[in-house]
């Protein structure tokens, strides 16, 4: 794993896995730091729940995340290594079961959720 810092001091600049220098304000480097925010509210949601098999399928979402995060910073899989962080079609089927099923135990929506009314 690569040092989390250059030793080069911010100029702005970052480079992608691929070795693509982009500023740090890049689409790739936002969309990236979005998945790692998101990775990051999963994990603390999962803290709050007791059930036993939704916290193992949130663990299973969040590895799915670390390889979009892996597919954004290196879009052309330039990195051999890169290529094993490919989500597989039979993953996003297995979460399309998955949230099909949840559906099934829940009403239909009528109108948008807002958030909110819990845990921060």
């Amino acid at each position: 794993m690569a040092k989390i810092y250059t030793k080069t001091g911010d100029r702005g600049d970052t480079r992608l896995f691929d070795g693509t220098k982009v500023r740090k304000h890049h689409d790739r480097v936002e969309a990236y730091g979005d998945v790692d925010e998101l990775n990051s509210f999963i994990g603390a949601a999962a803290s709050f729940l007791k059930d036993t098999e939704l916290p193992s399928m949130l663990a299973e979402i969040q590895k799915d995340l670390f390889s979009v995060g892996a597919q954004l910073a290196d879009p052309g899989f330039k990195n051999q290594s890169s290529a094993k962080f490919q989500i597989r079609k039979e993953r996003i089927e297995a979460l399309e079961n998955a949230i099909d099923s949840f559906e099934t135990e829940l009403p239909a929506l009528r109108q948008f959720i807002l958030a909110g009314g819990g845990h921060a």
